[in-house]
């Protein structure tokens, strides 16, 4: 299927909810009607070979209508039988299928795999983080609670599409949010909540630890929240038995492995590429560091044990098994890949492993990440560098903040529709809007914006206030604000990119884009190839993100080439891809507004400071 037609499809998969969300079952079964015959024949026109249209997932209180839309759209092309197909049953009864879950900031998201590696059923789970006592968290409880309902999910509509009950797979993968800080005691008690990526309140330790390793350690590694419990004499560092990230924490629960991703464990604590582990030199440093608190501990001895891409990092226990899937029906001894960190998963999603690739995560929070061909001349606070899954290494620009501002103005647009007595579905609201960023002067016209819900590391914020300025004089127009929104959610990120390509002249052939931002296409494509000044593909099976990557990390547990090789040859070999290259007059009113966001950064600070 063409990616146009499958935004096609999910411009209608979102015409179908908003009609039944706004309009209530009852009212709209002749327009539900002919909705899904428009379904139907866009599916049999592209001879679809995916069992399940990917479509975008709806809220947990329209489960009612989950039914109505699945069962319509979930077939195969034999006739009017609305189910998967015998050869993709057959698959899930014997247990060939590999299954991927992923925890993202705002989504836990569950992938089902088969021989082809195209996902078969999906299922998700919204969640939240919270933000208590000033620490952006979730607690234990939720994830688990969140893993387990997204599991029944998965498993309802597995027996609905094939009539068979999930009891086994070929491997299981689960990956997370990466960073953070999740500290167990000798007894495996929590000693301390959750912290999460968004908590940039380690400036201290970060820049101490830097200058220690000669080594860039952002604020929100896990050893850089350990450190500062430590410059603060808390009392938990010297109880310290364990420390893992979201990731690592609902493996060790699953299989009782204290084992770590090599491409999340670059989040936690520096890796030496060449051994492929964490650093030995820097661990004898940091044990130097702290030796005058007299702590029983040594960092090698509660961190993870760190694995690469295709080794075998345990099997689901009997507890796990119930953890996962409380009715009791799925087997213990699966087989689990390393787990792993959103960013891994998301250069796995988009064929992003080989060097001079690069993929830009584009959603809550925005990443860019290039593997890198040979190391940076020296540490630069603004680029983190951490590894593919197996363990090349890579050089990223991170944003805390990304799409998160825009998308309360979405929420305020479409009051404005409903104040004037008018409705939109959510999907249309978006692609009418963002496309006005097409239509607008090329620099925003002396707009100014800044989406910083959170502090934002690159430009030196703990906190942060979203704005918008303008002078007098500038081209207010809706087009102009809607693409400043667009700019800025990317000029923290391309601020770090600037230092890889202009100071350690780092070269990328093409960037793949992933994420939310890129579900509006024809507007996501062209602005992120004016911020990055290089052409960017969208692969069609990128939107399927980071739960299909660690599905695909699953499945690679049984192969016997290398992952690139893996990925090229038997997963994208005929993938689609659309590409965007980059417009000179784009690109160059893209770097008068980073110019301007640049000069603006004071009144941000100010704003900090007085609201």
């Amino acid at each position: 299927m063409s990616i146009h037609t499958r935004v096609l499809l999910q411009h209608l998969t979102d015409l179908l909810h908003s009609t039944l969300h706004d309009h209530g079952l009852d009212t709209c079964m002749s327009q539900r009607a002919t909705l899904l015959n428009c379904f139907r024949s866009l599916w049999i026109l592209q001879h679809a070979a995916v069992p399940v249209l990917k479509r975008r997932s709806l809220p947990i209180e329209s489960d009612a209508y989950y039914g109505i839309i699945q069962d319509e759209l979930t077939y195969t092309h034999k006739g009017d039988a609305m189910k998967l197909s015998e050869e993709v049953t057959g698959y899930i009864t014997e247990g060939k299928c590999s299954l991927g879950i992923e925890l993202g900031s705002t989504r836990i998201k569950a992938i089902l795999i088969g021989k082809d590696f195209s996902p078969i059923v999906d299922a998700s789970y919204d969640w939240e983080n919270s933000l208590v006592d000033g620490i952006w968290t979730y607690s234990m409880g939720e994830v688990w609670e969140g893993i387990a309902a997204c599991y029944a999910q998965l498993k309802e509509r597995v027996l609905q599409y094939s009539g068979v009950r999930l009891t086994s797979f070929s491997a299981i993968g689960f990956s997370a949010m990466m960073h953070g800080y999740l500290a167990f005691d000798a007894q495996q008690q929590q000693l301390v909540p959750f912290r999460t990526w968004r908590n940039n309140i380690t400036g201290e330790a970060s820049e101490k630890l830097t200058a220690l390793f000669d080594y860039p350690v952002p604020q929100r590694w896990s050893i850089s929240h350990l450190y500062q419990y430590i410059l603060e004499d808390a009392p938990h560092a010297g109880r310290l038995d364990y420390l893992t990230t979201l990731s690592g924490y609902v493996h060790w629960r699953l299989t009782g492995e204290k084992v770590l991703g090599i491409g999340d464990a670059s989040g936690m604590f520096p890796i030496d590429p060449k051994q492929q582990d964490f650093h030995e030199k820097m661990l004898g440093q940091f044990d130097s560091l702290v030796e005058d608190k007299g702590y029983s501990w040594k960092l090698r001895e509660v961190l993870p044990k760190v694995l690469t891409a295709g080794k075998q990092a345990g099997v689901l226990t009997p507890a796990g098994a119930l953890l996962l899937d409380p009715a009791g029906d799925l087997s213990a001894g699966v087989p689990l890949c390393p787990p792993e960190g959103d960013a891994g998963t998301g250069m796995v999603a988009t064929n992003s492993v080989r060097k001079r690739t690069g993929n830009i995560s584009a959603g809550t929070s925005t990443f860019a990440m290039i593997v890198l061909e040979k190391e940076l001349s020296r540490a630069h606070a603004a680029i983190d560098l951490v590894t593919t899954p197996d363990g090349a290494m890579v050089a990223m620009s991170h944003s805390n903040n990304c799409t998160g501002e825009y998308d309360a103005w979405m929420k305020i647009f479409n009051e404005v529709v409903e104040a004037t007595g008018g409705t939109i579905s959510k999907g249309e609201l978006y692609d009418r809007l963002l496309a006005k960023a097409l239509e607008a002067d090329a620099d925003c016209g002396g707009m100014l914006c800044y989406g910083y819900l959170s502090g934002e590391h690159i430009t030196g914020f703990s906190e942060g206030r979203p704005l918008v300025v303008r002078r007098p004089e500038a081209n207010f127009t809706l087009a102009n604000f809607i693409r400043a929104e667009l700019f800025t959610a990317f000029c923290a990120m391309k601020t770090g990119l600037n230092i890889l390509f202009e100071e350690e002249q780092v070269e990328v052939d093409v960037i793949n884009g992933h994420g939310g931002f890129f579900k509006t296409l024809e507007v996501g494509g062209p602005i992120m190839a004016a911020v990055t000044n290089t052409r960017v593909d969208v692969l069609e099976a990128a939107g399927e993100g980071g739960a299909w990557g660690i599905a695909l990390l699953a499945a690679f547990l049984k192969s016997t080439v290398s992952l690139p090789e893996f990925l090229d040859t038997r997963v994208f070999g005929n993938s689609k891809v659309v590409s965007f290259e980059p417009n000179t007059e784009d690109v160059a009113g893209f770097e008068v507004f980073l110019k301007r966001y640049h000069q603006g950064l004071p009144i941000e600070r100010a704003a900090v400071e007085q609201l």
